[in-house]
């Protein structure tokens, strides 16, 4: 066994009782995951950067092979967690939960910077699980791009204390709404159509702030598509963000709020229009295995997530409803998230094709990361950015006049490359949503 210290040791055995050996174990070396991994790709081929290499890793500490030391961390924390070696992964290793607890395992023994505590503190505990305070969090940032304080912050130079990629992340914002306009949504609607099913609106937690617009999109199009909705009282942040950090105790608590909320509705569905949190909500039967009170609910609850465009394709909405745009070429950058774990990615582009006036236009590896990955552009910028910028020359590549996504990260990192490219007059990035109300808003049913 490798010489390790005190906190290595205590890290190692962690590994040995917590991590799947089974799972560790099904990963055959084959390699079938390097062609798909952005990090081992853009690293130059380093094996240590491959999904199959940090298994391995993960493996050595297990077995006390070697320590699991800063070199270890970094590897596991480089990962953008997108996920796409699982789908052509041939025994079917589920890489995403083997990471996430490796993370955890670090996360609970990381002896962080008194700032950096505070910081995750705040984030983890103080904000995201408090919907009032993701309220007042985005009310200030609205007060500041509408009082002139942003167009001042930017006269002044202010901005170019930051590096590039925040200075133009702070460009790409988009307006948020006021706070009262976040308070006045109801939490029941009919359907605008004959009646096909009832469906419970997983709202999010930035989504239901910043990005407030797209989700009163979804509720319109829910309607236009037969659907009676309710949006639960009670339900909170889907717990991605903990769950991805290290912070798997903070992610289990919301999930079960979730779950206490959504049950009470006794709805056909449950609906997500974020990639992300559709994906963690998915594998909340995962997060919660050994949890005896919550386990078998958890099953229940996986069950009935669905994205909005995959209920939307199989209500026949696209072939229901007439969609019509100005004539433009458009493109879609597909959530990693969205296609890697929820497996939705025919109904997209089956939507987008069905827009006369919108000539569709596949980009070159629209499936691979954009490089967004929850706050990975922020942690990790320099390997975000060099994504990014290889994503843009995939997106320009289509002269598309509109790239589409279906997540607020991807949207926002796609919204920074058009900035980090000169394009902002010429291009825009869209969240699908939004794209079908515009299409469809001319011809109500």
């Amino acid at each position: 066994m490798t010489t390790m210290t005190a906190r290595e040791r205590t890290i190692q055995e962690q590994f040995s009782l917590r991590m799947d050996e089974g799972e560790l174990l099904n990963c055959m070396r084959c390699g079938f995951c390097l062609p798909s991994c952005p990090t081992y790709i853009e690293t130059g081929f380093d094996e240590s950067q491959s999904p199959r290499g940090r298994i391995a890793l993960m493996k050595a500490v297990h077995d006390g092979l070697i320590a699991p030391d800063e070199e270890v961390e970094r590897s596991l924390n480089l990962c953008l967690g997108c996920r796409a070696c699982e789908p052509v992964c041939p025994a079917g290793v589920n890489y995403g939960h083997l990471l996430e607890e490796a993370r955890d395992i670090f996360a609970d023994h990381n002896e962080f910077k008194p700032a950096t505590k505070a910081i995750r503190k705040t984030v983890f505990e103080g904000l995201f699980p408090h919907q009032n305070r993701m309220e007042h969090a985005v009310t200030l940032l609205g007060i500041y791009q509408r009082s002139g304080l942003q167009k001042t912050a930017r006269k002044l130079g202010f901005m170019k204390l930051f590096p590039d990629s925040m200075q133009a992340m702070e460009r790409a914002l988009p307006a948020v709404p006021k706070r009262s306009d976040m308070k006045k949504r109801g939490r029941s609607f009919t359907a605008l159509a004959e009646k096909k099913a009832t469906v419970a609106f997983f709202s999010g937690c930035l989504m239901d702030t910043m990005f407030l617009g797209t989700n009163n999109a979804t509720v319109k199009l829910l309607q236009k598509a037969g659907c009676d909705i309710v949006i639960p009282d009670g339900q909170n942040c889907c717990g991605a963000l903990h769950g991805h950090s290290g912070e798997k105790d903070g992610a289990k608590e919301l999930a079960k709020r979730n779950i206490d909320a959504f049950e009470q509705t006794n709805a056909d569905y449950i609906i997500t229009n974020a990639g992300g949190c559709g994906a963690f909500l998915i594998d909340y039967d995962h997060l919660l295995k050994d949890d005896p009170d919550y386990s078998e609910r958890a099953k229940a609850f996986t069950a009935k997530i669905k994205d909005i465009t995959q209920i939307l394709f199989e209500l026949n909405f696209h072939e229901r409803v007439g969609l019509n745009v100005n004539p433009q070429v458009i493109t879609y950058q597909d959530s990693c998230h969205l296609r890697n774990v929820m497996h939705t990615h025919i109904a997209p582009r089956v939507l987008m094709q069905s827009i006369t006036g919108a000539e569709y236009r596949e980009m070159d590896n629209a499936d691979s990361c954009c490089g967004s990955a929850g706050i990975y552009n922020i942690v990790e910028s320099d390997m975000s950015m060099q994504i990014l910028d290889h994503k843009m020359d995939k997106a320009k590549a289509t002269n598309a006049h509109t790239i589409v996504t279906a997540n607020p990260g991807c949207l926002l990192q796609m919204k920074l490359g058009i900035e980090r490219e000169g394009l902002s007059e010429s291009v825009r990035a869209v969240h699908i949503v939004d794209l079908l109300l515009e299409a469809c808003d001319e011809f109500p049913l």
